[in-house]
């Protein structure tokens, strides 16, 4: 078995002060992604990560932070995707374990007619042909490829409670929906929709603002991508909703997937 987890920490500095580091020392994952560590490496907190091998790929002070967490020492480690605007940005990183080459994303949020828009627009058009290649590289090579991340996106009307109200925002824009399409279409599956085809959700994400968790008034945005042969293999599907708001140490869930090998 090949479990993996991926969550937004929302900050790991405050995740782990509220939780995160329980959810760590239980969770049955042998490797774990994480999007949103907003921590250089020096601010990230003591003993936080005991016993895994890390890879970090920090963004600007505050901002971002991608990692990957293996219970075995990888044996290539690479930080961005050859795009020189998102090499530092703390957008991706991935490690290559035995059999398998784990990513761990983190997708600009963007925000309709703003540069955070354009930032989200240039970062899909440079990603989707890197995961192409990585995708056509890892069946030449009799590897398999998962990418765990937030992808900022609801696919489908079925991956956010409020799909009316949500039209014409960022997340669920078109052009979005027909990018996560394209890398389906490149030999991806959306492991978690293949388990739960007709939703809705499962949800992944919910605001802090209200009673959107109480109401599990969510977004499914926290996807797991994997090649066709490593999604053949799934065995066991969990969303790691908290039991209660004030258990949450992050506004989103983990998504563990187990895989047998």
């Amino acid at each position: 078995m090949l479990t993996v987890s991926t969550v937004n920490v929302n900050g790991l500095r405050a995740a782990a002060r509220k939780g995160f580091r329980s959810w760590l020392a239980a969770t049955p994952a042998d490797v774990v992604c994480l999007q949103e560590v907003r921590a250089t490496l020096d601010q990230l907190p003591d003993g936080v990560a005991d016993g895994w091998f890390t890879t970090y790929a920090p963004g600007a002070k505050g901002r971002a932070g991608v990692a990957v967490y293996s219970r075995v020492e990888p044996s290539a480690v690479r930080v961005g995707f050859g795009a020189s605007e998102f090499e530092d940005s703390g957008r991706y990183v991935e490690v290559t374990l035995p059999g398998v080459v784990v990513g761990s994303v983190y997708v600009p949020s963007g925000d309709v007619g703003t540069e955070r828009q354009d930032e989200k627009d240039r970062f899909m058009a440079a990603f989707l042909p890197y995961l192409t290649e990585l995708g056509e590289k890892a069946a030449a090579g009799s590897m398999d490829v998962v990418v765990g991340g937030d992808w900022n996106i609801a696919h489908q009307d079925l991956d956010v409670k409020n799909w009316r109200g949500n039209r014409g925002q960022s997340g669920c824009l078109p052009p979005e929906r027909a990018w996560l399409s394209a890398i389906l279409d490149a030999g991806y599956v959306d492991v978690v929709r293949a388990r739960f085809p007709s939703g809705p959700g499962p949800y992944t994400w919910w605001s802090y603002r209200g009673q959107a968790f109480d109401n599990d008034s969510g977004w499914r945005i926290d996807l797991q991508l994997a090649t066709p042969d490593l999604a053949s293999r799934v065995s066991t599907v969990d969303i790691e909703r908290a039991a209660s708001y004030g258990e949450r140490w992050s506004d989103h869930a983990p998504v563990t997937i187990g895989y047998s090998t």
